[in-house]
Formats: C-alpha cells, sequence, structure tokens
C-alpha cells in the first residue's frame, strides 16, 4: 500500500520531534512571547530540515553522506556557538510589549533561523539513517515513491508536532507581564545556551 511508507515517515519524524531539546525550548519561548503562529512557523523550520536529512537518509545520497561525517564535528560546534549567542541574546532580552518590536524579526528569519539551527546537527541525519535501515527504507532512491512518501511522513510527523506544541503552549492562561516575562526570558536563556556550551565542550573534548 503507498500510504505505508507514509505513515512510517509520519511516526518517524514525529517521534524524532518529540524530545525537548534546545528547539524545542526555543519554540515555548517563541509562542510564549510573541504567539502561537511565530512558535509553530519555528516548529516548521525544523520539520523542514528534519524532511532534508531524512530525504538525504531515504534516497541515499552517498556524496552528502560523506560531507555530513566529515563536517560533523564543525557544523556542530559552529551550531553550538549560534546557540550560545541565542541564549545569551534572549536572557538580556526584555519582554515584548509593542507591535512594533514584533515586527524586528519577520518570517523568514523566524524560519530560517530554526532550519539552519537543526540543519547543523549531523547526528539527525544518522539518527533518520538507522531508524530507515530497520524499517529497510534507507537508499532505495530509485523510480520508486516510497522515499518521497517517507520523506513527506517526516515533514508531516514532524510539523504536526510542533503544531501541537506551539497551539498547546498557548493555551496557558500566562497573562506575559514584565516580571513573568523576564522570568521565561532568563529561563530560556540558560537552557538554549547550556545546550550551546555542551555542543561546543564535546567538539573541543575531541581535539584534546
Amino acid at each position: 500500500m503507498a500510504s505505508v511508507p507514509f505513515l512510517k515517515g509520519f511516526a518517524i519524524g514525529f517521534s524524532i520531534a518529540i524530545p525537548v531539546g534546545p528547539m524545542g525550548v526555543l519554540c515555548i519561548h517563541r509562542t510564549l512571547d510573541r504567539g502561537r503562529w511565530v512558535g509553530f512557523l519555528t516548529g516548521l523550520g525544523i520539520a523542514t530540515a528534519d524532511a532534508l536529512y531524512a530525504s538525504v537518509a531515504a534516497f541515499g545520497i552517498t556524496v552528502l553522506l560523506r560531507m555530513a561525517a566529515a563536517l560533523q564535528g564543525w557544523t556542530q560546534a559552529c551550531g553550538g556557538l549560534f546557540l550560545l549567542y541565542l541564549g545569551i541574546r534572549i536572557f538580556l532580552s526584555q519582554p515584548r510589549t509593542g507591535q512594533s518590536e514584533k515586527e524586528r524579526q519577520g518570517p523568514l528569519a523566524v524560519f530560517g533561523t530554526t532550519l539552519l539551527l537543526t540543519l547543523s546537527n549531523p547526528p539527525t541525519l544518522f539518527s533518520f539513517m538507522a531508524l530507515f535501515a530497520t524499517l529497510g527504507e534507507a537508499g532505495q532512491g530509485g523510480g520508486a515513491y516510497s522515499p518521497a512518501l517517507l520523506v513527506a511522513g517526516v515533514f508531516t510527523g514532524s510539523a504536526f508536532w510542533w503544531l501541537l506544541l506551539s497551539q498547546g503552549v498557548s493555551l496557558f492562561p500566562l497573562k506575559m507581564g514584565a516580571g513573568l516575562g523576564v522570568w521565561v526570558n532568563r529561563v530560556s536563556g540558560v537552557v538554549i545556551g547550556g545546550f550551546g556550551v555542551f555542543s561546543v565542550f564535546i567538539f573541543l573534548k575531541g581535539w584534546l
């Protein structure tokens, strides 16, 4: 059945998106700070990156696999540094209360930052490779529709999780006043920056 690869991909994309990492914290922070649709747009950037990694794994694109393996440490370090910068920026920022402030970062920037940050984490690619190999779906890049349906399922499953998260967080009856807004920024900044420090530490440890 043509729907089977799609459903497999949906389950994989959904399950990979669920664990709370720096992107999850960023999605929650943006939802509380700027609204549910900005949070969902953040999640769409992550889902797009997941789909791109899933494409490489499902179609068995050897050149990109080798490139990702060779650059894994450097891309992870760069992503870690950006997470650290983002964490510091969020930690020091003031709660957004005016419309002009909300317009400082447009939809493309919201989407693009999370897309690039997720792509800077090559282990995600190898997670897809392992899962697809287990399911017998990796490297079937011929003329079959199976890999394409699998990738479409990954994107849909991942996007569905981010929709649930952003809409769910927005339901909390939180009044984002100055005091609570400051604490949300502080906690989010520390967590996101902490993930960045950890990524850089792992990279440096490999060179010692």
